[in-house]
Protein backbone atom coordinates (compact mmCIF):
# COMPACT_ATOMS: atom_id res chain seq x y z
CA UNK A 1 0.00 0.00 0.00
CA UNK A 2 1.34 3.40 -0.93
CA UNK A 3 1.17 6.82 0.87
CA UNK A 4 -1.31 7.74 -1.91
CA UNK A 5 -3.83 5.26 -0.47
CA UNK A 6 -3.49 5.92 2.89
CA UNK A 7 -6.33 7.91 4.37
CA UNK A 8 -5.29 11.51 5.73
CA UNK A 9 -5.95 12.49 9.04
CA UNK A 10 -8.72 15.00 9.73
CA UNK A 11 -7.51 18.00 11.58
CA UNK A 12 -9.32 18.29 15.09
CA UNK A 13 -12.19 20.06 14.79
CA UNK A 14 -12.17 24.18 15.37
CA UNK A 15 -14.99 26.20 15.96
CA UNK A 16 -14.95 28.87 13.82
CA UNK A 17 -14.40 32.43 14.82
CA UNK A 18 -16.43 34.36 16.58
CA UNK A 19 -17.72 37.66 15.50
CA UNK A 20 -17.38 40.31 18.23
CA UNK A 21 -19.81 40.52 20.60
CA UNK A 22 -21.05 44.74 21.09
CA UNK A 23 -20.67 45.59 24.76
CA UNK A 24 -24.05 43.94 27.27
CA UNK A 25 -26.70 46.38 28.52
CA UNK A 26 -24.98 46.02 31.97
CA UNK A 27 -21.41 46.66 31.12
CA UNK A 28 -19.69 49.56 32.93
CA UNK A 29 -19.62 51.43 29.95
CA UNK A 30 -23.08 51.08 28.52
CA UNK A 31 -24.56 51.97 32.36
CA UNK A 32 -21.98 55.10 32.36
CA UNK A 33 -23.99 55.84 29.00
CA UNK A 34 -27.15 55.29 30.38
CA UNK A 35 -26.67 57.31 33.22
CA UNK A 36 -27.05 60.95 31.54
CA UNK A 37 -30.25 59.22 29.72
CA UNK A 38 -31.83 58.31 33.25
CA UNK A 39 -31.18 61.58 35.12
CA UNK A 40 -32.48 63.18 31.82
CA UNK A 41 -35.64 61.24 32.49
CA UNK A 42 -35.87 61.20 36.01
CA UNK A 43 -35.53 65.63 35.57
CA UNK A 44 -38.04 65.56 33.21
CA UNK A 45 -40.44 63.78 34.88
CA UNK A 46 -40.12 65.95 38.21
CA UNK A 47 -40.06 69.10 35.91
CA UNK A 48 -43.29 67.90 34.49
CA UNK A 49 -44.90 67.15 38.24
CA UNK A 50 -43.87 71.04 39.48
CA UNK A 51 -45.57 72.16 36.26
CA UNK A 52 -48.69 70.34 36.56
CA UNK A 53 -48.88 71.40 40.40
CA UNK A 54 -48.35 75.44 38.91
CA UNK A 55 -50.90 75.16 36.62
CA UNK A 56 -53.40 73.37 38.98
CA UNK A 57 -52.73 76.13 41.26
CA UNK A 58 -53.73 78.84 38.92
CA UNK A 59 -56.85 76.72 38.39
CA UNK A 60 -57.51 76.74 41.31
CA UNK A 61 -57.14 80.34 42.05
CA UNK A 62 -59.62 81.50 39.45
CA UNK A 63 -62.57 80.15 41.29
CA UNK A 64 -64.38 82.44 43.75
CA UNK A 65 -65.12 80.88 46.90
CA UNK A 66 -68.17 79.50 48.15
CA UNK A 67 -70.26 82.87 49.60
CA UNK A 68 -68.98 85.02 47.16
CA UNK A 69 -71.35 87.22 45.51
CA UNK A 70 -72.61 86.64 42.18
CA UNK A 71 -72.73 90.36 40.61
CA UNK A 72 -69.18 90.95 41.72
CA UNK A 73 -65.91 89.55 40.55
CA UNK A 74 -63.87 88.22 42.42
CA UNK A 75 -60.49 90.28 43.28
CA UNK A 76 -57.63 88.76 42.30
CA UNK A 77 -54.09 90.27 42.19
CA UNK A 78 -52.30 90.07 38.89
CA UNK A 79 -49.07 90.58 38.74
CA UNK A 80 -47.68 89.75 34.83
CA UNK A 81 -44.27 89.97 36.03
CA UNK A 82 -43.91 87.51 37.95
CA UNK A 83 -46.33 84.64 36.59
CA UNK A 84 -44.08 85.61 32.99
CA UNK A 85 -40.76 84.96 35.38
CA UNK A 86 -42.44 81.55 36.52
CA UNK A 87 -43.74 80.56 32.91
CA UNK A 88 -40.48 80.89 31.63
CA UNK A 89 -38.48 79.56 34.24
CA UNK A 90 -40.87 76.16 34.20
CA UNK A 91 -40.53 75.95 30.31
CA UNK A 92 -36.78 76.12 30.82
CA UNK A 93 -36.64 73.62 33.04
CA UNK A 94 -38.69 71.28 30.58
CA UNK A 95 -36.90 72.01 27.50
CA UNK A 96 -33.49 71.09 29.21
CA UNK A 97 -34.34 68.56 31.22
CA UNK A 98 -36.07 66.82 27.75
CA UNK A 99 -32.78 67.73 25.69
CA UNK A 100 -30.85 66.47 28.39
CA UNK A 101 -32.89 62.92 27.98
CA UNK A 102 -32.14 63.22 24.17
CA UNK A 103 -28.79 63.90 24.62
CA UNK A 104 -28.33 61.05 26.61
CA UNK A 105 -30.16 58.30 24.52
CA UNK A 106 -28.46 59.49 21.56
CA UNK A 107 -25.18 58.75 22.93
CA UNK A 108 -25.71 55.37 24.00
CA UNK A 109 -27.56 54.22 20.83
CA UNK A 110 -24.29 55.97 18.79
CA UNK A 111 -22.00 54.42 20.90
CA UNK A 112 -20.26 57.56 22.60
CA UNK A 113 -18.84 57.03 26.40
CA UNK A 114 -16.51 60.14 26.22
CA UNK A 115 -15.12 63.41 24.13
CA UNK A 116 -12.83 61.14 22.62
CA UNK A 117 -15.17 58.75 21.13
CA UNK A 118 -17.16 61.63 19.95
CA UNK A 119 -14.15 63.16 18.38
CA UNK A 120 -13.19 60.28 16.96
CA UNK A 121 -16.72 58.98 15.49
CA UNK A 122 -16.96 63.08 13.75
CA UNK A 123 -13.68 63.28 12.19
CA UNK A 124 -14.48 59.61 10.87
CA UNK A 125 -17.56 60.76 9.79
CA UNK A 126 -15.57 64.15 7.83
CA UNK A 127 -12.98 61.52 6.73
CA UNK A 128 -10.26 62.35 8.89
CA UNK A 129 -9.28 59.16 10.18
CA UNK A 130 -11.60 56.94 8.07
CA UNK A 131 -10.35 57.02 4.73
CA UNK A 132 -6.75 58.11 5.00
CA UNK A 133 -6.68 61.61 4.35
CA UNK A 134 -5.13 64.13 7.09
CA UNK A 135 -6.36 67.00 8.79
CA UNK A 136 -4.15 69.45 6.54
CA UNK A 137 -5.64 67.84 3.49
CA UNK A 138 -9.24 68.15 4.44
CA UNK A 139 -8.28 71.75 5.24
CA UNK A 140 -7.04 72.11 1.86
CA UNK A 141 -9.94 70.97 0.40
CA UNK A 142 -11.91 73.07 2.11
CA UNK A 143 -9.62 76.35 1.34
CA UNK A 144 -10.00 75.12 -2.36
CA UNK A 145 -13.85 74.73 -2.26
CA UNK A 146 -13.88 78.43 -0.72
CA UNK A 147 -11.32 80.31 -2.59
CA UNK A 148 -13.80 79.05 -5.48
CA UNK A 149 -17.07 80.41 -4.60
CA UNK A 150 -15.53 83.38 -3.62
CA UNK A 151 -13.80 83.53 -7.71
CA UNK A 152 -17.50 82.48 -8.42
CA UNK A 153 -18.78 85.82 -6.59
CA UNK A 154 -16.10 88.09 -8.06
CA UNK A 155 -17.09 87.23 -11.09
CA UNK A 156 -20.31 88.08 -10.86
CA UNK A 157 -20.09 91.21 -9.21
CA UNK A 158 -17.72 91.94 -12.05
CA UNK A 159 -20.71 91.12 -14.44
CA UNK A 160 -23.36 93.21 -12.68
CA UNK A 161 -20.91 96.50 -12.61
CA UNK A 162 -20.49 96.34 -16.66
CA UNK A 163 -24.15 95.91 -16.99
CA UNK A 164 -24.63 99.23 -14.99
CA UNK A 165 -23.87 100.79 -18.16
CA UNK A 166 -27.37 99.56 -19.69
CA UNK A 167 -30.90 99.27 -19.05
CA UNK A 168 -32.39 96.87 -16.92
CA UNK A 169 -33.05 94.27 -20.34
CA UNK A 170 -29.47 95.27 -21.23
CA UNK A 171 -30.33 97.62 -23.48
CA UNK A 172 -27.90 100.01 -23.93
CA UNK A 173 -28.34 103.83 -22.44
CA UNK A 174 -29.31 106.30 -25.31
CA UNK A 175 -27.74 109.35 -24.47
CA UNK A 176 -24.74 107.36 -23.22
CA UNK A 177 -23.97 109.38 -19.60
CA UNK A 178 -24.35 105.73 -17.94
CA UNK A 179 -27.22 106.23 -15.42
CA UNK A 180 -29.19 103.48 -17.19
CA UNK A 181 -32.51 106.16 -18.66
CA UNK A 182 -32.39 107.90 -21.91
CA UNK A 183 -33.56 111.28 -21.47
CA UNK A 184 -36.51 112.37 -23.00
CA UNK A 185 -38.82 109.29 -22.41
CA UNK A 186 -41.98 109.44 -20.17
CA UNK A 187 -42.16 107.19 -17.37
CA UNK A 188 -45.74 105.32 -16.49
CA UNK A 189 -47.02 108.72 -14.19
CA UNK A 190 -46.43 110.62 -17.57
CA UNK A 191 -43.41 112.69 -15.83
CA UNK A 192 -39.91 113.11 -17.55
CA UNK A 193 -36.87 110.79 -16.28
Amino acid sequence: MSDLDAPCPKPPYQPPPRAPTPPSLTSARSLRQLSLFAAGSTFLALSTLITRRAVARRRLAIFPSFYHPSNQPPKQAVHGGLEAVEALGLATVNVVSFGMMIVGGALWAFDIAGVEDLRRTVRGGLGVDGTGRGEREVEEEWEEWLAGVVERRRRKDEGAGRRGARGERGEVDGDGDGDGVEEGVVGERGKRR
